[in-house]
């Protein structure tokens, strides 16, 4: 059973940062992807990026790339997010997610374990 907490959300101004961390214990081949998903207040769960332990290989969605990187320590067993420039519309709940399979297909309804969920909110 793989269990995912994540941690580093909070309230920071537009045009600032943050870094999210995503711990991951019981990892599996069911394990070998790892995203990041975020829901705002009355819209449906999107997904953000994701990135494959094996080889670090990673994927965005359009609306964060080249303001967000995300990256994993093996050692570590530990996913994170960097954020930068954040904007107002970056608001919402972040969650960590994870799954076996391809790294491309990043249906949130394809992740099997999913985390708790952190806030961030980002003041204009």
């Amino acid at each position: 059973q793989v269990q995912l907490v994540e941690s580093g959300g909070g309230l920071v101004q537009a045009g600032g940062s943050l870094r999210l961390s995503c711990a991951a214990s019981g990892r599996t081949d069911s394990s070998e992807i790892m995203a990041w998903f975020r829901q705002a207040p009355g819209k449906e769960r999107e997904f953000v990026a994701a990135i494959r332990w094996s080889d670090g290989k990673t994927v965005y969605a359009e609306s964060v790339k080249g303001r967000f990187t995300i990256s994993r320590d093996n050692a570590k067993n530990a996913v994170y997010l960097q954020m930068n420039s954040l904007k107002s519309e970056d608001t919402a709940v972040y969650y960590c997610a994870c799954k076996g399979g391809s790294l491309y297909n990043i249906a949130k309804n394809s992740f099997n374990y999913w985390g708790q969920g952190t806030q961030v909110t980002v003041s204009s």
